[in-house]
């Protein structure tokens, strides 16, 4: 039995997997003229897509406020309040109550309209996460991203655009559904247009993802977690020397690229536990262990318990419970269990009983 999350690894499929993140589409706003909206902090990762005209975003926190062209999408953290405008410096309307009297307006829905609502469209999104694990994807994000319409990833987010535009503006079968799955394209090349430019991101996986250098090393590990991979494997795929490729993993991720991978291994084991019913020696043989009582050892370390109490405190029932949860990726359901020190900058210890060739030395 294999353990394989994507035939190619996809470490950023495998995290937003585990975070849990869903998209949905909240809101349209029109306006025309002189306004100006201020909001509280929306309490979720929040996103706000240009479709027509522009404006100025204000985040509480951040210095300059932004200008708004059509095309540009912008992703809020949850905690912070926010004014969008024609005219920053005029008075500014409560946008959440006009937009609580708009849901309860059937003749408006979801759309608001403030001025002459002829010169700005915006539609506006959220994201949920899972309330366990979203902290691997709500911690690492900055609270402003603002992704232009010329940038390299515009043509792709265009696109999306013009598809929600027309699935709003339809009122089709299934619009509630095709809107969702276009707003959960559009935040992934979000995080993708972040993780191409300089902006920031915090330790652990993203910190890994954000070099490129790093990148094929995490493909493997990802794709391939039960092999039992070698720091100079790992090195010579990143075109570096093993002290060069150890230290520069350990500056990025804040864990050595091996501590990384055995935590990986962890949150997969985690997973099965909870969602499969893998035994668990054919488990600790999936992820690269010698022996069932090596891996017992190493996941007790991480989560204070043997694997077998583990599965039997954590189950869950259920047709999407009893799916495998090796894979570990976008296929899988999640359930709502600690996942612990997940690739997130912490140690797991020493002495991991994985299999090693006993003729190379990690």
């Amino acid at each position: 039995m294999e353990v394989r999350p994507f035939a190619d690894g996809d470490p950023l499929s495998d995290i937003l997997t585990l975070a849990g993140s869903r998209c949905a589409v909240s809101g349209r706003l029109e306006a025309g003229g002189n306004w100006a909206l201020r909001f509280p902090p929306p309490g979720m990762i929040k996103f706000i897509a240009i479709m027509t005209g522009n404006g100025w975003l204000a985040v509480d926190g951040i210095d300059e406020p932004r200008h708004l062209d059509t095309g540009d999408v912008v992703m809020l953290g949850a905690e912070r309040p926010f004014r969008l405008g024609s005219d920053l410096d005029l008075p500014a309307v409560d946008g959440a109550v006009a937009f609580a009297a708009a849901a309860g307006d059937p003749a408006q829905g979801d759309r608001v309209t403030v001025g002459n609502g002829a010169e700005f469209l915006a539609v506006g999104g959220h994201v949920t996460l899972d309330p366990i694990r979203g902290h691997l994807l709500r911690d690492v994000l900055p609270p402003l991203i603002h992704v232009r319409s010329g940038a390299p990833e515009a043509p792709a987010m265009r696109w999306l655009l013009d598809q929600l535009g027309v699935e709003l503006a339809g009122g089709r079968p299934g619009t509630t559904l095709v809107a969702a799955q276009l707003a959960q394209m559009l935040f992934v090349q979000i995080i993708r247009a972040h993780l191409a430019t300089s902006g920031p991101l915090g330790h652990g996986w993203a910190g890994a993802l954000r070099d490129p250098r790093l990148v094929p090393a995490l493909r493997l590990m990802h794709g391939d977690p039960g092999r039992p991979w070698q720091l100079g494997e790992l090195a010579r795929a990143s075109g570096m020397s093993r002290t060069v490729f150890a230290v520069r993993f350990k500056a990025a991720a804040g864990v050595g690229p091996l501590t990384y991978l055995l935590n990986w291994r962890m949150r997969l084991a985690e997973r099965e536990l909870c969602c499969g019913t893998t035994p668990v020696s054919a488990l600790a043989l999936s992820l690269g262990y010698m022996s069932e009582s090596a891996f017992s050892n190493a996941f007790k370390r991480t989560f204070g318990m043997a694997p077998s109490l583990y599965r039997n405190r954590h189950a869950a029932t259920g047709p999407s419970a009893r799916r495998s949860g090796l894979r570990g990726g976008a296929h899988d359901d999640l359930v709502d269990v600690d996942i612990g020190r997940l690739v997130d900058g912490k140690s797991d210890g020493t002495g991991d009983g994985v299999r090693r060739n006993p003729k190379r030395v990690a």
